[in-house]
């Protein structure tokens, strides 16, 4: 690849792919570079270091979950039916990633230590979100509901258990779906909407 066309997108894929075949504890600048036939100044006039690199990798993994949710939580459907599209497409998410792809999610779980505020910046998007969804519903009168950004944040610390990935050990319980119906009953009425089923 010649280095006028070298893009950050371009950088990613590959960084990715070097995570994958070699670990989070041996990838480096230069196998990045390597896999990409340029010299690893190149990768470092877009990403100034090892450490912004792989906060990318992290924040570009963690977009993909976040963005198809973004689009659910505006969605014009009623409040209480999107909340419950977008938990289930969260959790759905999630363990796909996780489930489907361990050697893949390993790596990104060791990258995760060394991201914080990337992290965090995930987790307030998707708290974010879910008190999108909870201000719209009060807004039409389906929640009653007067902290929607508190009450957002409170429905993604309840419902972590079946989307949070060190809970992963859990998600083959054969009762999780239960489990998680229960408690979203519990959120429904909790923000004082009507039931839309038996937990």
């Amino acid at each position: 690849m010649t280095e006028s066309a070298l893009t950050a997108e371009r950088i990613l894929d590959a960084a990715e792919d070097v995570l994958r075949r070699f670990g989070p504890s041996k990838a480096n600048v230069v196998d990045v570079a390597r896999a990409l036939g340029v010299s690893h100044g190149s990768v470092y006039r877009h990403f100034a270091s090892k450490a912004a690199l792989r906060d990318a990798v992290t924040e570009r993994w963690l977009s993909r979950v976040s963005e198809p949710l973004a689009a659910i939580a505006s969605a014009p459907d009623p409040a209480p039916e999107r909340l419950r599209r977008w938990l289930e497409t969260l959790i759905a998410t999630k363990r796909k990633k996780v489930i489907g792809d361990p050697e893949l999610f390993a790596t990104y779980q060791a990258l995760f230590g060394d991201s914080r505020k990337v992290i965090m910046r995930h987790v307030t998007e998707l708290a974010r979100q879910a008190g999108q969804i909870i201000a719209d519903g009060a807004a039409r009168d389906e929640f009653t509901v007067s902290n929607p950004a508190l009450a957002g944040k409170a429905v993604l610390d309840a419902t972590g258990c079946f989307h949070n990935p060190a809970h992963a050990a859990e998600w083959t319980d054969p009762d999780i779906d239960k489990a998680f119906e229960a408690v979203f009953q519990l959120i429904l009425r909790g923000l004082g909407a009507a039931s839309s089923g038996s937990a």
